[in-house]
């Protein structure tokens, strides 16, 4: 894995770079460093999507079963939404939110081993599971640019009640298609967590003991997808104002943060 290293050492170098250009447009907007740090991002999606197949290619199985692999995966997939986002919408402060998120879990993942410490069995690799974990990252994904779309929802509404009309207030969508937005990601994430754990369940049933239901992963990915399922439901029944429901949406996604990183207690989800 060492010939391919260099890619991954310049992807983190290009994407700081590209989150610190972003950060210039944030703070003052320049119309040509935006497209510098377009420009570098579309390069870290190359050099991501490069050391992907690379590793593909190296390994015995699609690389999403170690911490390190799905870390990476998990940032490849924000870039992905990023930007694809950024061509249909054209929302810059999305794709400069949404990268910081996508930088920081890179980053963390080089501090990691690249594979597995132990042989990774035929069972374990099997593509049920591999299935379960890629869609289980696309709606991580989904779920992280909902966060974002509500936090950015908040902020405007914070700033518009306080009547502060600031130059990065008219650089931002309407309320209502921030909320829209987030609603719409909350609607792709939903269905592909359950997905996700369905496929996930059926595999444990297949290769682990019956007692695999009480995992604390296997019980908090459940809760996060009836918590998810209650903020759609709230929305479509228009019961809570919008404001709370973007409050409740941060707080969904710290559950989901506590899910991927604060559960590895069982066998089958440990990484460390």
């Amino acid at each position: 894995m060492a010939d391919v290293r260099w890619i991954y050492d310049l992807t983190i170098f290009l994407y700081a770079a590209s989150v610190l250009f972003y950060f210039n447009d944030f703070l003052q907007s320049n119309r040509k460093v935006k497209r510098l740090a377009f420009g570098l991002l579309a390069v870290v999606w190359a050099l991501q999507t490069a050391f992907f197949v690379s590793q593909t290619m190296a390994k015995a199985y699609f690389p999403v079963i170690t911490l390190f692999e799905t870390l990476f995966f998990y940032s490849w997939v924000l870039v992905s939404l990023s930007l694809a986002i950024h061509y249909f919408f054209r929302i810059d402060l999305l794709v400069f939110f949404t990268n910081i998120i996508g930088f920081v879990v890179l980053v963390m993942s080089m501090f990691l081993p690249e594979t597995p410490i132990t042989a990774v069995s035929h069972i374990l690799t099997s593509e049920l599971l591999l299935t379960h974990v890629t869609l289980a990252m696309f709606s991580y994904g989904a779920f992280s640019l909902s966060m974002v779309f509500s936090v950015m929802y908040l902020f405007q509404h914070k700033m518009l009640k306080e009547r502060k009309w600031t130059p990065l207030l008219r650089r931002l969508p309407s309320l209502d298609q921030l909320e829209a937005y987030a609603y719409r990601m909350n609607m792709l994430g939903v269905p592909m967590l359950l997905l996700s754990i369905v496929l996930g369940i059926i595999w444990g049933k297949m290769v682990l003991p019956e007692k695999f239901l009480l995992d604390a992963k296997v019980f908090l990915s459940i809760l996060l997808v009836a918590v998810y399922s209650f903020w759609l439901y709230k929305r479509y029944r228009d019961t809570w104002q919008m404001r709370r429901l973007a409050q409740m949406n941060i707080l969904a996604f710290a559950l989901l943060l506590i899910n991927f990183f604060g559960t590895n207690t069982s066998n089958f989800h440990s990484w460390w």
